[in-house]
C-alpha cells in the first residue's frame, strides 16, 4: 500500500471509530433481540457480518421471531433497504470512473447511512481506501455488539435480559422522536402506525383477519408509507428545510444520513 493510500486509510479509521462505538451500543440491543428470537452467538454474529443494515437486521429478527417465511423476509428486506439503491447511485458519482468493479462491490457492500454520510461529504472523488478505513473501525463494532448481546442474553438472569430488551424500544424512540418534533405529518403517522398495528393484531387474534406477523408488518409498512406519500407529498425545498431542522437526530441502529440524489446534502447521523 503506497503512502497516499495509507494516509487515506488511516484518516478513514480515525473518522470511522465513533461510528463503530455507536454501532456497538445499538448492535448490543440487536443481540438481545436475536437471542430472544432463538439465534446463537455464531448465527447472530454471522448475520451482522454479512448484513450491514441495522434496520434490515432488526426487521429480519422480528420476522424470524414471528416464524415468518423466507419470502416475507426477502420482501421486507427489499422494502426497508431500498434507500441504499439511491445512496449507491449517488456514491458512484464520487468514485473515479476508472475504479475497478471489485473496489465498487466492496464499497457497495458497506453502504450504511453513517458510512455513506462520511463518504458523500468528501471533497472531490472518494478514495476507496478512505472507505476501507471507515469500514475497518466501524464494522467490527457492529459484529462484536451483536455477538456480545446474544452472549449476555444467555448468561444473565431472565429478569435482566427482559429489562435490557427495552433497549430496542429505546432505540426506536431515538429514531422517531427527533424528526417527529419538526414534522407534524410524521408526528401523526407514528401513533397512527401503532394504532393500526394494534388493530391488525386484535383482528388476527379474533380470527377476523388472520395474518401472520410477517405479513402484517409488510402490509402496514407499504400501505402507510404509500398513503403518506400520496396524501402528504413533500417538495424538494420542503425536504431540504426539514432535513436541516432535524439535523443531529438519530437514525440507528436508523441515525441517518439525509439522502437525496439531486443536489441536497447528506448529513451523518446515527442509524441505530
Amino acid at each position: 500500500m503506497n503512502q497516499k493510500r495509507s494516509a487515506q486509510f488511516l484518516r478513514g479509521m480515525k473518522n470511522g471509530w465513533p461510528i463503530g462505538v455507536g454501532y456497538f451500543a445499538v448492535a448490543f440491543a440487536l443481540g438481545i433481540a436475536a437471542r430472544n428470537a432463538g439465534f446463537s452467538v455464531f448465527q447472530a454474529s454471522v448475520m451482522s457480518a454479512v448484513c450491514t443494515a441495522s434496520a434490515g437486521e432488526f426487521a429480519g429478527v422480528t420476522i424470524a421471531a414471528a416464524a415468518g417465511t423466507y419470502t416475507q423476509l426477502a420482501l421486507m428486506e427489499l422494502i426497508i433497504n431500498a434507500r441504499y439503491l439511491l445512496m449507491s447511485c449517488a456514491l458512484t458519482q464520487k468514485l473515479d470512473p476508472k475504479l475497478s468493479t471489485l473496489h465498487r462491490m466492496l464499497l457497495a457492500n458497506f453502504v450504511t447511512d453513517e458510512i455513506f454520510g462520511l463518504e458523500i461529504n468528501e471533497p472531490g472523488m472518494v478514495d476507496p481506501f478512505y472507505g476501507y478505513g471507515i469500514i475497518s473501525t466501524s464494522w467490527p463494532g457492529w459484529i462484536a455488539g451483536t455477538g456480545l448481546g446474544v452472549l449476555m442474553g444467555n448468561v444473565l438472569p431472565p429478569d435482566v435480559v427482559s429489562a435490557l430488551s427495552v433497549g430496542l424500544y429505546g432505540m426506536f424512540l431515538a429514531i422517531i422522536i427527533p424528526p417527529a418534533r419538526t414534522n407534524r405529518v410524521l408526528a401523526g403517522l407514528v401513533p397512527f402506525s401503532m394504532l393500526a398495528s394494534w388493530i391488525f393484531s386484535v383482528l388476527n387474534d379474533r380470527g377476523i383477519l388472520p395474518l401472520s406477523g410477517g405479513n402484517r408488518i409488510i402490509i402496514l409498512t407499504v400501505a402507510i408509507s404509500l398513503g403518506a406519500a400520496l396524501l402528504f407529498p413533500r417538495g424538494e425545498e420542503a425536504e431540504g428545510n426539514t432535513g436541516a431542522e432535524a439535523d443531529g437526530g438519530n437514525e440507528g441502529p436508523q441515525e441517518t444520513a439525509e439522502n437525496t440524489v439531486s443536489g441536497r446534502s447528506y448529513d451523518s447521523g446515527k442509524e441505530a
